[in-house]
């Protein structure tokens, strides 16, 4: 790269750096970066530092640094929407409005301070709503909601990121999730945190960086491998998710507001289907209450065809396939409403396709 040409691109890093509002320590570690990438160009004609120096900046300038949402912590806005959202649970609903009943009054006496939720777990068998209810959390409080996958990492390394130094080294999760939210305080989930690397030693290696991630006591200083800098993640609301409690650390626990979720009975699950679950499917399938109506016999039928289920999961797919069923019908027939009857509700579940 010609000494002319690296010294306009390093002018335009150094421009897009005086506009982020970063770190002090951040800049001055930028700066004598540049610095040096500067003189090795002036000495060698070029600088094989350039390429990782503009990688680098392009992520951590990405970072919101001290950018954060603001919550709402309307108690009643807060019940609204996770009424809207989820039939029944109301030990859950319960629990969840008073921790935020706590960061009101704090909010309150100090109307400046960001609001810090303590992380949650959530815990049950699948299908029960838990991450649905950690989205409803994010729409309630209005902020950003990501989530990440643990039952699909491997290392620590894609949870903290690799060292710069490194070939095709970039930032963990954590990190990226941040930035993809746009702010210091999103809503990001931690899918299935049970989940994680079955082998003993890769395990145990996570659950010691999770807890750097969760503990309150330690987030407000996480160290990403990539950036390398002190980041505060304090202000995230962390919410885990888990089918049990036997694969997670006595320690990680130990820092986790444990929610759990009981299974649905199966007059919630009528309910929920009726007031929640079938308006989305008619939608989904083109439909709408004028071309298909459900007797209220055949309810037990679609929640239950061969046996218990602890969660509404499949009773979903029940009503789709019941509504592309409904939607072939009235291609044969537009002129005829569809009817589900105790008579012929076998026309539309295929009970070798539910379990």
């Amino acid at each position: 790269m010609a000494v002319n040409v690296l010294e306009n691109d390093l002018n335009n890093l150094k421009a897009k750096i005086s506009t982020q509002k970063l770190p002090e320590d951040l800049t001055y570690f930028l700066n004598q970066w540049m610095e040096r990438v500067s003189r090795t160009a002036e000495i060698t004609g070029s600088s094989s530092e350039y390429d990782s120096l503009a990688k680098y900046i392009g992520w951590v300038s990405r970072i919101p640094w001290n950018k954060y949402s603001a919550d709402n912590l309307d108690l009643a806005h807060i019940k609204q929407i996770l009424d809207s959202h989820h039939y029944g649970i109301e030990k859950v609903k319960q629990m969840i409005l008073d921790y935020m009943a706590v960061q009101k009054i704090k909010q309150m006496r100090n109307p400046e301070s960001q609001v810090r939720i303590p992380p949650m777990l959530f815990v049950g068998l699948q299908g029960i709503g838990k991450t649905t209810m950690a989205r409803s959390i994010s729409e309630a409080l209005g902020r950003p909601y990501i989530r990440i996958a643990l039952g699909a990492l491997g290392t620590t390394l894609e949870l903290r990121g690799s060292p710069k130094s490194e070939i095709d080294s970039e930032p963990g999760q954590i990190v990226k999730a941040i930035i993809k939210s746009g702010v210091m305080n999103p809503v990001i989930v931690l899918d299935e945190i049970d989940k994680v690397s079955g082998e003993l030693g890769k395990r145990s290696d996570m659950m010691a960086t999770l807890l750097e991630v969760l503990d309150p006591e330690q987030n407000s200083a996480f160290r990403d491998h990539y950036v390398d800098q002190y980041l505060d993640i304090s202000h995230v609301l962390f919410i885990c998710t888990a089918n049990n409690l036997g694969p997670i650390s006595a320690a990680l626990l130990d820092r986790l507001e444990v929610i759990r979720f009981a299974s649905y009975t199966d007059e919630e699950k009528i309910m929920i289907a009726k007031g929640y679950l079938l308006p989305k499917v008619l939608s989904a399938s083109g439909l709408d209450n004028t071309m298909l109506s459900i007797d209220d016999n055949v309810w037990e039928s679609i929640v239950r065809p061969l046996g218990y289920d602890s969660g509404i999961r499949q009773l979903e797919r029940n009503l789709l396939y019941l509504g592309r069923k409904a939607a072939r019908k009235l291609l044969d027939n537009p002129t005829q409403k569809v009817v589900v009857t105790p008579e012929n509700i076998k026309d539309f579940i295929d009970v070798s396709n539910s379990y």
